[in-house]
């Protein structure tokens, strides 16, 4: 290869790695760099970041969550074309400031010298005088007068006459250098906390997020990260009374275990709330044990009032359940008992329903008392627990139409009309399957005043997305579900449903005028295909059944069937509950309008229980509460560079719009008609023209034309 074209070639890299440095130093790179910035953090707020991946394939089916995780949405801060951005904007304004700032300062320290007095002709900003004293004496009159007005001055000689030159805020230029150098700094401050440390730990060091189950203390080195880990963000739930010394890191396809250089214990937790149900003070009273000296700290962690130690700061985050005791009682849904069986569980664990049963009981959630709207506008809105069966009648077919609908019931409230109560504890939970299929259920412990009727809440739904639905059992005598239990199981007794038709004949037909018997004997036959009707075929049955029945029937006389089938129905069902209580052992129950309500309730529930899905009906009996404390705890040694980012930024934008860099230069010659008189010609510049600099400029030039 021939010197020149070597030669060439080192010139045409050279030239190159200019035109790089100048693109990536230049104004439009940076502007587009903070363009994809900008979105990526619209992307950020608009969709939630870190939550569990089944909620996103809910959210968005599985094709679509597919591609955003490829894209990396669900933690964009995070991902590796997020950070890349990041990192050339830190070197574009950092080679901005490398080949702007040189010439800055370069320019804050000149006096501009190399100006003359044609070119001062040229300023907009001008004023010509004559003066009576020598050039010399002028420029020392006229330099104390500029000096007075806050500038900078130096005289100099050049070509025979004599040139003032002055200037004030050239700290203006400070401005743009502090302002560029902020971004640079809350950059790198912002990826010192990011998780390119992490990052770097699993690319280098080879961890990896443990996606499985079991004990935290036997979860292997390659999953956890150590006390000198530079920065971190994790959390750890703390029931009362138990202590932990690692912090839980979420990544997309697992966890990854942080471990601290103490251990926390919580020695009690404060909860109180307002009279809405709302939390409004949760506090956690700590005690702190340094693994390395053994010195033990103690303070109370309060929302907003976080608690620091060795570097990391411990947040108030939030309040779980730590894991409570549980008694319930388990009846059956199914079959033709009623009788229940003792269940216990605890919070966050699972029971087998039974010894036998294919179902288990995964305990999700417990709370000790829940604040409910119980006004009239703001009970649960078309439940059919909280509605009053003989008030349809005349549209029964109607509603039935609906297929059912509005059954199980809302438990949304209305916030028009408040009645604010305490209705109790709940208990949440999900029953599973052998096949591997859940439920959510969702049960008051206290029955609950609805529209003039005590009923027990039990909440279902099929996906954690949904509302729950509810179905209103009603309370008997004792404020038990025993009764409607009773009846429930006696509406699958075929003999029992008989004898209950038997008896509502001859209740409702006393009397012995010839042909009651054939009549007693209908009515008889017609209670009884409506209860069994109404316990249905094992597919379908209650009100849903009825209505599909009612469909035989001519049109003109849906309405009057319907209510005749209902009065049977209602009156039938009160001789079940009664042949039900003496095949107990119970004495039969007076007829008033307290139980008549009751089998009306009853009822709808029993259409309802239908659609419950469950094979039992959990029922909280008893509990012991044992609060969870979750603390959010960071180290994140990129704050303070942040803190420094955000000063620099405040200095940089405050110099750039309140310092005016102003420069006033005069040129002082002998005048020309030689009587030892001067010549002065003034101009100033200033790097934006507004009233204020024309105000200035007017006033320094009455002070420098005024006679001396």
């Amino acid at each position: 290869m021939s010197v020149s074209t070597a030669g060439i070639e080192l010139k045409t890299s050279r030239r190159w790695l200019a035109n790089g440095v100048e693109l990536i130093s230049s104004m439009r790179f940076a502007i587009s760099l903070l363009t994809l910035i900008a979105i990526a953090s619209v992307i950020g707020t608009v969709l939630k970041q870190s939550e569990p991946m089944t909620n996103y394939v809910n959210q968005f089916g599985p094709f679509w969550f597919d591609i955003f995780g490829k894209l990396g949405l669900y933690a964009v801060y995070s991902t590796w074309w997020f950070l890349l951005i990041m990192t050339f904007l830190v070197a574009s304004t950092s080679l901005c400031i490398w080949r702007n700032a040189p010439k800055m300062i370069k320019d804050m320290r000149s006096w501009k010298l190399n100006v003359r007095e044609q070119s001062l002709r040229n300023f907009h900003h001008k004023a010509e005088w004559r003066a009576a004293v020598a050039p010399a004496l002028l420029a020392q009159q006229l330099t104390a007068r500029i000096v007075n007005k806050g500038y900078r001055a130096r005289i100099v000689e050049k070509d025979q006459a004599i040139l003032i030159t002055a200037k004030q805020g050239a700290a203006n230029k400070w401005g743009y250098i502090f302002a560029h150098s902020a971004i640079i700094v809350i950059c790198i401050g912002g990826l010192l906390d990011s998780n390119l440390p992490i990052r770097f730990q699993q690319w280098v060091g080879g961890k990896t997020p443990f996606s499985g189950s079991g004990l935290i203390a036997d979860i292997a080195p390659e999953h956890r990260l150590s006390t000198a880990n530079p920065t971190f963000r994790g959390n750890t739930l703390i029931p009362e009374g138990s202590a932990s010394s690692t912090a839980i890191i979420p990544q997309q396809d697992g966890v990854l275990i942080q471990d601290l250089p103490f251990t926390i214990q919580l020695k009690r937790f404060v909860i109180d709330f307002y009279s809405t149900g709302m939390p409004k003070l949760f506090a956690s009273e700590v005690v702190l044990q340094d693994h390395k000296t053994g010195e033990i700290v103690t303070g109370t962690i309060k929302v907003n009032q976080p608690m620091f130690y060795d570097g990391i700061a411990l947040y108030q985050s939030s309040f779980e359940d730590g894991g409570s005791l549980l008694q319930l009682a388990s009846y059956p849904m199914q079959g033709g008992g009623s009788q229940s069986m003792p269940l216990n569980g605890k919070v966050n664990e699972s029971t087998p329903l039974a010894k036998d049963s294919d179902y288990t009981v995964e305990w999700s959630g417990f709370r000790p008392f829940n604040v409910e709207n119980l006004s009239k506008a703001g009970s649960a809105a078309g439940g059919s627990g909280g509605e009053d069966v003989r008030a349809v009648n005349k549209s029964l077919n109607n509603k039935l139409a609906q297929d059912l609908s509005d059954h199980l019931g809302s438990g949304a409230k209305s916030a028009n009309s408040k009645d604010l109560k305490n209705v109790g504890p709940s208990v949440q939970y999900k029953l599973r399957d052998k096949t591997g299929q859940a439920r959510e259920f969702l049960n008051y412990m206290q029955p609950i005043e609805m529209d003039g009727v005590y009923v027990f809440l039990a909440g279902v739904r099929d996906n954690p997305g949904d509302q729950f639905r509810y179905l209103r059992i009603p309370a008997d005598d004792d404020d038990s579900v025993d009764e409607w239990m009773r009846l429930r199981a006696a509406l699958t007794d075929p003999q029992l449903r008989a004898a209950a038709a038997q008896r509502y004949a001859q209740r409702a037909m006393r009397d012995d005028r010839p042909g009651i018997d054939a009549l007693r004997r209908q009515l008889q036959e017609s209670a009884q295909k409506g209860m069994d009707l109404f316990a249905g075929d094992g597919k379908v049955s209650g009100y849903l059944a009825v209505s599909r029945f009612l469909e035989n029937v001519p049109a003109a006389e849906q309405e009057r069937a319907a209510d005749i089938f209902i009065k049977i129905l209602n009156g039938s069902l009160w001789d079940l509950w009664q042949v039900a209580r003496e095949k107990a052992g119970l004495k039969a129950l007076e007829p008033s309008e307290k139980h008549a309500r009751f089998v009306q309730v009853a009822t709808n529930a029993l259409s309802d229980a239908g659609f419950y899905g469950a094979p039992v009906y959990l029922q909280l009996r008893g509990f012991e509460e044992i609060k969870a404390s979750v603390l959010q705890l960071t180290r994140s040694p990129g704050k303070k560079v942040v803190y420094l980012g955000c000063l620099l930024l405040v200095l940089g934008v405050f110099s750039m719009l309140y310092v005016r860099e102003r420069r006033v230069w005069v040129w002082l010659r002998p005048d020309s008609d030689g009587e030892g008189g001067s010549h002065a010609l003034m101009a100033m510049s200033s790097q934006r023209k507004t009233l204020d600099f024309e105000k200035e400029f007017e006033s320094l030039k009455a002070q420098l034309t005024q006679s001396a």
